[in-house]
């Protein structure tokens, strides 16, 4: 037999069932996403995942833009139970990822290229899953750790954790360090490079976020006079591989391929500053978290620290 409540009793026991929290996010792309509840089962990009997983928040799918083993943004993360859903640029396991059931695709939305991480293809194939949304590539690295941060709070993470003060620690003492290595050569010059088996490529300042970082911290970067259409590189043959003449080249490390293929050139000892063995790696567009920045900056400060500041003409 059904027993009929009071009105007052209804209302009491419908405020005893608790709401579902209403989620918001305004993206990279100036769109806001609405779900009825946080999202916990999230597919993300690599360099997403990156940014995120130091937080406390872990993704069910990963979708990478290489073998996940040459992935520099997630080298020593732990992704234990997370399904490998890509591992090419614009590729994607469609199959793979329904079967996670996603309730939130985050990637990073890329202005010069106006699309987001994998590219139109992969856009096309996880959006009818769920909804993509995360931060705007943009600046600086510190920005884009700061959005991450903001993103996974958001999500449910403590930020409060030790080892997510421990990380910022060790950053803020990496700066410091490599601030005053730069403040004791301010004469000295960098070059930012990609090489490739037919041209070297001179990097933009203003299109990468770490650059952007470093220049405003005070290492002088040369800028490249010519920049291609989507505003990343100039491009210069091999025998024009000397145009530019620094005290410091830094070599893009997403690859370690990119090295050899530079030190197979004949015309790559015409830059004095390579001659001398003044090479340094460049964190090239993976940085996504405090403990990797520490650790790019520990590198860079050392090759600053034993770099002859007066290479260049």
């Amino acid at each position: 037999m059904f027993k009929l409540l009071s009105v007052t009793a209804l209302a009491t026991l419908v405020a005893m069932v608790p709401a579902h929290a209403e989620w918001r996010y305004v993206g990279g792309d100036g769109v806001e996403v609405v779900l009825d509840a946080v999202p916990e089962r999230i597919i993300a990009s690599q360099d997403a995942a990156a940014g995120l997983i130091p937080l406390g928040i872990r993704p069910v799918g990963i979708y990478a833009d290489s073998v996940i083993s040459d992935a520099k943004a997630l080298q020593g993360l732990d992704l234990t139970g997370i399904e490998i859903i890509g591992q090419a640029w614009g590729e994607v396991d469609i199959e793979k990822a329904a079967v996670l059931q996603p309730d939130l695709i985050i990637g990073e939305f890329w202005p010069l290229e106006t699309t987001w991480s994998g590219g139109n293809d992969v856009v096309n194939a996880l959006t009818p899953l769920a909804p993509l949304t995360g931060p705007k590539q943009g600046d600086s690295i510190l920005t884009l750790i700061e959005d991450y941060e903001a993103l996974a709070q958001s999500l449910g993470a403590d930020l409060g954790q030790p080892q997510i003060a421990a990380d910022k620690a060790a950053f803020e003492t990496s700066l410091a360090a490599f601030k005053s290595a730069l403040a004791a050569k301010p004469d000295l010059t960098a070059l930012a490079v990609w090489a490739g088996s037919d041209a070297l490529y001179v990097a933009v300042t203003a299109g990468a976020a770490e650059l952007m970082d470093f220049a405003n911290w005070g290492l002088k970067l040369i800028d490249p006079e010519v920049a291609d259409g989507r505003g990343y590189w100039e491009t210069l043959s091999w025998e024009n591989a000397d145009k530019y003449q620094p005290d410091l080249v830094l070599v893009d490390n997403r690859s370690p391929s990119t090295m050899a293929t530079a030190e197979a050139q004949p015309t790559w000892t015409t830059i004095k500053a390579v001659a001398a063995g003044q090479v340094a790696e460049w964190p090239a567009f993976w940085l996504r978290n405090y403990r990797a920045y520490a650790g790019a900056l520990d590198q860079l400060t050392a090759a600053i620290n034993g770099a002859d500041a007066e290479i260049a003409p």
